[in-house]
């Protein structure tokens, strides 16, 4: 793993993790470009700036896919169809639903569709109409030789994680969190279903990988899946 710098780390060959205000961004760089995830509203320049420090440009980005509808993951996504091409997977579980998908729904769902809120709220989300490929899970992209999509659901309904057996890389979003190299389920404040959520956990151990992406934190690239499966026996203590 090779750090550019704070905010830019090369996971594997061509696959970067960039940082925006505390979220990840996965890129993979081929023939054309992968985005995965889109990070906060306001991402886009690091994003296009790094891409142009390879020598490539925003608009090779051919194909974005969002692990989950949270703003911090999604919030990016409008500047950057504007300056794309791409087509846009995300979840259909987490389209059609979007304010079910943050904590205290209910709250949520009423002050989104107030004034002045509700001028935020195409801002916070993927919007259906923003949206090329309605994800459900097990379909196969070309990038990394094969780009499996894994339905993870708990943190979300229609979170997604990423795998790719030929790079033996899995991709989770916040499916995972990594605080310092300790691994953790997603806080229940912020998930709809923590039950759902230690269930894909254990759908994710039964993958096969050397290296661990996530939403929030350092990739592991040292006994990850060792530590997937000590994070679900302590779990079941």
């Amino acid at each position: 793993m090779q750090y550019h710098n704070a905010k830019h780390v090369e996971i594997i060959p061509k696959v970067y993790q960039i940082t925006h205000r505390g979220t990840n961004i996965i890129l993979i760089v081929e023939e054309e470009l992968t985005l995965i995830d889109t990070g906060f509203r306001g991402s886009s320049p690091r994003i296009t700036n790094f891409i142009h420090s390879l020598g490539r440009s925003v608009a090779d980005i051919s194909l974005i896919i969002i692990t989950h509808n949270h703003l911090d993951h999604a919030g990016g996504l409008a500047e950057l169809k504007k300056l794309t091409t791409a087509k846009v997977a995300a979840h259909k579980d987490d389209i059609t639903d979007s304010e079910s998908q943050l904590p205290y729904p209910s709250i949520a769902r009423k002050l989104l569709h107030l004034p002045p809120f509700s001028i935020l709220r195409p801002l916070l989300y993927a919007r259906p109409d923003d949206i090329d490929i309605n994800l459900e899970g097990g379909e196969m992209f070309s990038p990394l030789g094969g780009l499996q999509v894994i339905h993870t659901p708990g943190h979300t309904t229609g979170s997604v994680s990423l795998f790719s057996s030929q790079k033996k890389l899995a991709i989770v979003g916040d499916a995972l969190n990594n605080r310092q190299n300790n691994l953790r389920f997603p806080p229940k404040f912020v998930s709809t279903d923590l039950a759902r959520a230690i269930e894909s956990v254990k759908r994710i151990a039964q993958l096969d990988f050397d290296i661990l992406c996530f939403g929030h934190g350092k990739p592991l690239t040292k006994d990850a899946l060792i530590k997937v499966h000590d994070l679900i026996k302590k779990h079941e203590l």
